[in-house]
């Protein structure tokens, strides 16, 4: 297999198109949708828009990173809930955070394999329906009732139950190996790398500054669709609701800590908040893209995947992955027309920032002797990020690939990277061309 930054064996994937939901706070419009709900949305309407034969399509890869007991594969449910050809396959991946980004790496390495010619890939997830479990001891009393063989037995089952064991468990958001919440991560790596809060709520203004612009310049209303919101479908929501036009940094500095009360700067309002939405991209080769008349918006040059101890600092995997990516397409930072790094909090970006550019960090955890570079402001999260735009956990890494690969497309073109951080300290970055 003859690997050669963007080709393989001769063959280019190419994102052609894309679309995502807006993005909404969760507990809020969305909270009668399913992810599923979302995501068939949300494929539906770009099959449309593209006018793309649903039976061009080889297959498709999307991802949840909170898990529906209802529908596990959601890629394949997709499939079977849009009227697209019960004949196309379909797999789920997880990656946390990272999860996006997995399903476009995905349907490309299967295009440059030539396995496929046409992929569609995305992520969505609700924070508003996540899966809600009982205690392990109602649990196993249920199992018991289960497999009682008559009526007194299934009762008898439940004498032993006590109130609290039918308080229901909504997901943990805490790193099993750690016990700590991404905020509390965030928290540390704050102390630790010597961050202060006013340039955390300094970059979180700088976020929703940026997405504000993005919005007014037109940028997203070509990326989002209109949703008509069940069950009464009157309700449109048009536009992601959690960029704030408004604020400022003396609102910013009024938010109280969240994780560490007392000596805390970590808060609501420099990190990003749980979302609900779904997006959603179609991958061809350049040959099939060509034969049916769509043109590029961008090639998937490369990738790379990182991982580090969740103890240490767990979200600095953008510094781990990205000079991998670099390597493996030849080239350094500087060569970067535009990055576009997952805000999960701005702790967590600062942080980032500050090893990108170190030499010192860069020869103590990646035994390099140059920095990896200095991220140039003008390049960076140009049109905001997860801080204002909202974190639907997989749906993030294909928001960002559509938003830079129609960048590309309006500057002519360029390169750009996109990268995430994630829960268990892992890492990931594509670097798209065109």
């Amino acid at each position: 297999m003859a690997w050669s930054g963007a080709k393989v064996n001769g063959r280019r994937a190419a994102i052609v198109g894309g679309l995502r939901t807006p993005f909404v706070k969760s507990g809020g419009a969305y909270r009668s949708m399913s992810a599923l709900d979302l995501a068939k949305a949300v494929v539906n309407e770009m099959m449309q828009r593209l006018d793309l034969d649903g039976s061009e399509v080889d297959q498709i890869v999307y991802g949840q990173v909170v898990p529906s007991t209802e529908a596990p594969n959601i890629a394949r449910e997709i499939i079977l809930g849009t009227g697209l050809p019960r004949e196309i396959e379909g797999y789920s991946v997880s990656r946390a955070c990272i999860t996006g980004a997995q399903a476009l790496v995905n349907a490309s390495q299967a295009i440059l394999l030539g396995d496929s010619d046409v992929a569609i890939c995305g992520g969505a997830d609700s924070l508003s329906r996540p899966p809600i479990t009982y205690s392990d001891r109602f649990i196993d009393v249920l199992m018991k009732a289960n497999r009682a063989k008559d009526p007194l037995s299934k009762a008898k089952a439940f004498l032993d139950v006590k109130p609290k064991d039918l308080l229901p468990k909504p997901p943990a958001l805490r790193e099993i190996s750690t016990g700590l919440t991404m905020g509390q991560s965030a928290e540390k790596m704050a102390k630790e790398n010597g961050i202060d809060r006013e340039e955390q709520d300094a970059f979180a203004l700088r976020s929703h500054k940026k997405a504000t612009e993005g919005w007014e310049k037109g940028v997203f209303a070509e990326e989002v669709m209109h949703l008509p919101v069940p069950p009464k479908y009157k309700e449109v929501v048009d536009k992601d609701n959690l960029v704030r036009p408004d604020t400022t940094l003396e609102k910013l500095a009024g938010l109280r800590p969240s994780f560490d009360k007392a000596h805390g700067t970590v808060t609501p309002g420099n990190s990003s908040p749980l979302t609900d939405g779904a997006s959603a991209l179609v991958v061809m080769s350049e040959e099939k893209a060509k034969a049916l008349g769509y043109e590029p918006l961008a090639f998937i040059k490369s990738w790379a995947f990182s991982a580090l101890d969740p103890a240490w600092q767990l979200l600095m995997g953008p510094s781990f992955a990205t000079p991998k990516a670099l390597d493996k397409a030849g080239m350094k930072l500087s060569d970067l027309d535009l990055i576009d790094m997952h805000e999960a909090f701005s702790s967590q970006m600062l942080s980032n920032m500050q090893a990108f550019s170190s030499k010192e960090w860069a020869k103590t955890w990646l035994n390099r002797d140059e920095a990896i570079g200095e991220i140039a402001e003008e390049k960076l999260n140009i049109y905001g990020g997860s801080i204002s735009l909202g974190h639907p956990f997989a749906a993030t890494g294909a928001r960002q690939a559509l938003t830079m690969a129609r960048e590309l497309q309006r500057r002519g073109g360029g390169t750009a990277l996109i990268t995430q951080c994630a829960a268990g300290g892992l890492g990931g970055a594509v670097i798209l061309e065109r």
